[in-house]
């Protein structure tokens, strides 16, 4: 009986040994080096800009070190800055409509090819990317002036010249180029999250391709769009290359100012205050249009 209920015992449960201080700060040690860089090269110029905004300056000395609220007072107050930033939200705003109208077709299209199509076709799609902003301008530039290619056919059919140039279509047109890989790439992504059942479900329980693209794919897609949006919209509300070539000196934007007053006025506190405040300005639409939109969704998806 003693030998029976000794091999019967339960055997004594062992404690778990605690981790070591390695194994705890294990996560914290491999991002430090990323999270070193990241403050290094994005939080640092961040911050000097926005100790920048607040100094003074003289036309006779230029930058002091006095502390003033002026530009930002200069900037919200003044029509002209206003009706900048208006017009630089605008332009994005369309941008980021008109490549979403493209790109997710496209993106459906493309999820839907097979290889090699596939991969022939999303070269195409990623191509613009291969070129210079710049080397795209000019482009463009060559394309709508006065002796290019569009205006020499206008004049064929019998409608003449037209200035193409220097106008908030022709910037919008160039930016949609642009920045159409950026909606696509995101869309595209979550269309191969989505389960291809769901979509035959729909179809077999009689519902037509226009009700399943909008109430069942469309829904799951979502994120996607809201991410190609995002990217979109803030860069195309701080691009600086397309408005400035396109643009001109006229059609005037908030990157194309900030660059008059580095570089031309020598005006650095104001040019660092509007740079500072169309960053707080992106953040507020970006983080509202996150929000409605996510809400949405999450509503939408249970």
């Amino acid at each position: 009986m003693s030998s029976l209920s000794t091999d019967t015992a339960a055997p004594v449960s062992e404690k778990a040994p605690s981790p070591g201080l390695a194994q705890r700060f294990a996560p914290a040690l491999m991002a430090g080096p990323a999270t070193l860089l990241f403050a290094a090269l994005v939080l640092t110029p961040l911050l000097l800009t926005f100790l920048l905004s607040f100094n003074e300056y003289e036309h006779a000395t230029g930058r002091t070190h006095g502390f003033t609220l002026s530009h930002y007072a200069e900037v919200l107050t003044d029509g002209y800055y206003l009706e900048i930033f208006l017009r630089t939200f605008r332009v994005a705003a369309l941008a980021t409509a008109i490549c979403a109208v493209i790109g997710v077709p496209e993106a459906l299209i493309l999820s839907r090819m097979r290889n090699p199509w596939r991969s022939v076709f999303l070269l195409v799609v990623l191509a613009p990317l291969l070129v210079s902003v710049v080397v795209r301008a000019f482009g463009w530039s060559m394309l709508l002036g006065p002796d290019g290619v569009v205006n020499m056919i206008l004049q064929a059919v019998g409608i003449g010249r037209t200035r193409l140039l220097y106008s908030e279509g022709t910037v919008v047109v160039a930016l949609v180029h642009i920045m159409l890989p950026f909606m696509v790439i995101p869309v595209w992504t979550s269309l191969q999250k989505l389960d291809p059942a769901v979509e035959q479900a729909a179809l077999s329980f009689g519902a037509s391709r226009s009700t399943t693209m909008l109430r069942v794919i469309a829904p799951q897609i979502l994120p996607g769009i809201l991410s190609g949006s995002l990217i979109v919209f803030g860069l195309s509300a701080s691009a600086f290359a397309i408005p400035g070539l396109l643009g001109g000196r006229r059609l005037k934007m908030v990157a194309t100012v900030v660059y008059d007053q580095y570089l031309g006025e020598l005006n650095w506190p104001l040019g660092a205050a509007i740079a500072v405040i169309l960053l707080v300005a992106n953040l507020i639409v970006m983080l509202t249009y996150h929000h409605v939109v996510d809400g949405h969704y999450r509503k939408r998806m249970g």
